[in-house]
């Protein structure tokens, strides 16, 4: 991965966690990592336990950042989020997968979409 690439995920997770903060999410915490992969935002809603997939694009070129969340990202984000649900006790918790989207085009102002319970 290159550095311009990583540098653009880590403004578009600061972004997204500044986001949910506004939206009412109280951040549990961030890139929790496993062998079984990562989960970028934990936080809570509500009552919910949300586990949140950010994907930041710098252009449509090659899809949208919510496309980039495959079958096969998603079946890991769920692996990693029963770790984290057995290293904590959290088993009887609500849970919900939520995506975070986020724009960050040159010569524009951020833009995030979150899809909630998006899988």
């Amino acid at each position: 991965m290159t550095d311009h690439r990583i540098s653009l995920g880590r403004k578009g997770e600061e972004f997204a966690a500044q986001y949910l903060m506004k939206s009412g999410y109280r951040i549990v915490e961030r890139n929790f990592r496993v062998r079984s992969g990562e989960i970028d935002i934990i936080a809570n809603d509500g009552e919910y336990l949300v586990f949140v997939e950010v994907k930041t694009r710098s252009s449509i070129r090659f899809g949208t950042p919510a496309d980039a969340v495959t079958s096969h990202k998603q079946q890991q984000i769920i692996k990693t989020a029963l770790v984290y649900m057995s290293q904590h006790n959290l088993h009887d918790f609500p849970v919900r997968f939520d995506v975070m989207a986020v724009m960050m085009e040159k010569g524009k102002a951020p833009r995030a979409e979150l899809i909630r319970n998006a899988f």
